[in-house]
């Protein structure tokens, strides 16, 4: 199968895939899906037959990272498998790898060896913890990164202990992070003539993630303690219960907070000693939540959820996934998307979070089975049929 881009936006750029498992999987995909020539480089199967850390190849997580890509084997610790991967570098405009750091300096491709190939190589790592430094030896899985990087502090009601997310977030903030910088590092290359490291982990990432409650302590010195579902600043911000389930509010200023106290029938809150203020709605915050809740539980959430529109006061249901995707305005931002594959047929995967209107992007290509395009890819790069033949007999590819 020859390149199919997902998009013109990028589909003048070859990137090489030396990524596993989820943050550098994450960054590639936003590579493939904006129309990058993404050659997905993995171990031949006789070296690598047992599951890794990714996942089954055909379960549905592995499917939805490594769409809009082609597959190649190569056999890294092999001479010829390297020199293999270097002619590829000759051409490439990207290499993507999250290797521990010390791995890809054993195998001979490390940055400075990639680059003195092709100075205008843009070279992405990602790591657990940083290229170097005390810990940058050490493993890094996302749950580790969420604990040290302070997310599982914040996380979870007060009292009951640290909390992590329930989505991989370090990986996959690493993973965005680092294509932002690969898309930061081709633009700068139009500027300066040569490509460069681009650098991010998983604890760099879950820091910046932090945002607000990093800068409660950075310039207030306060340290940012377990709130549960209530914000820790915008009060009354959180969930509240209803006659059949819970809702989300989000009651933020003093406008919005006299539109919910008319909404609910309750401006006798408005000028309420312990309510009149947002200091005073802070300081008071757990009473005031009673009182929400006693209120709200007069009513379905359907009914809460369509006078708070028509108030203006910002809310919306707690859907569980399923109803996630029945939602009319997810189906209308089409959040699910499909592709078929040659061994599963037809798959729903999850789209772009993002509309261009000139070049948008699309699920092409259904992720590659190991090996698939390797005979084509290395055709592409001047092999003949025979040297792809020797290839596969010296397992090579």
């Amino acid at each position: 199968m020859p390149f199919t881009p997902a998009s013109p936006a990028l589909k003048r750029f070859t990137v090489i895939d030396l990524t596993r498992v989820r943050s550098g999987p994450t960054c590639v995909r936003q590579l493939a899906d904006w129309g990058a020539n993404v050659i997905k480089v993995e171990l031949p199967e006789a070296m690598d037959a047992a599951e890794g850390p990714g996942g089954p190849r055909h379960g549905s997580d592995f499917q939805n990272l490594h769409r809009n890509k082609r597959a190649l084997t190569l056999n890294l610790k092999s001479p010829e498998g390297l020199a293999v991967l270097k002619r590829l570098i000759e051409k490439a405009d990207v290499v993507v790898e999250n290797f521990r750091p010390d791995v890809k300096d054993r195998l001979g491709i490390d940055y400075k060896s990639l680059s003195a190939i092709n100075p205008q190589l843009v070279y992405a790592s990602i790591s657990g913890f940083g290229q170097d430094g005390p810990y940058a030896k050490r493993p890094g899985f996302d749950q580790i990164a969420q604990g040290m990087g302070g997310l599982m502090s914040i996380t979870g009601k007060p009292g009951e202990g640290p909390m992590r997310v329930g989505i991989p977030i370090a990986d996959l903030t690493a993973g965005l992070y680092c294509a932002l910088g690969i898309m930061v590092a081709l633009l700068a290359r139009d500027e300066i003539g040569e490509g460069q490291w681009v650098q991010t982990s998983l604890l760099q990432a879950q820091i910046a993630m932090l945002d607000f409650q990093a800068t409660r302590w950075l310039i207030d010195g306060e340290v940012p303690p377990q709130a549960g579902n209530n914000h820790p600043t915008s009060i009354p911000t959180g969930v509240f219960e209803t006659s059949d389930g819970y809702i989300n509010l989000a009651v933020t200023g003093q406008v919005i907070w006299e539109r919910f106290c008319r909404a609910v029938d309750a401006e006798r809150w408005i000028e309420h000693p312990d309510y009149k203020t947002a200091s005073l709605r802070s300081q008071n915050r757990d009473a005031l939540g009673d009182d929400i809740n006693a209120v709200l539980r007069t009513a379905d959430s359907a009914t809460w959820i369509d006078r708070f529109n028509e108030a203006g006061v910002p809310c919306g249901p707690i859907n569980t996934i399923d109803k996630v995707f029945a939602d009319p305005q997810v189906q209308h931002l089409e959040m699910a998307q499909s592709v078929t594959s040659k061994e599963l047929g037809e798959l729903k995967l999850v789209a772009q979070p993002i509309k261009m209107n000139k070049t948008p992007s699309a699920l092409k290509v259904a992720p590659p089975e190991r090996s698939e395009h390797s005979d084509e890819i290395l055709q592409e790069f001047g092999y003949t049929p025979e040297e792809i033949a020797a290839f596969k007999s010296a397992g090579v590819v």
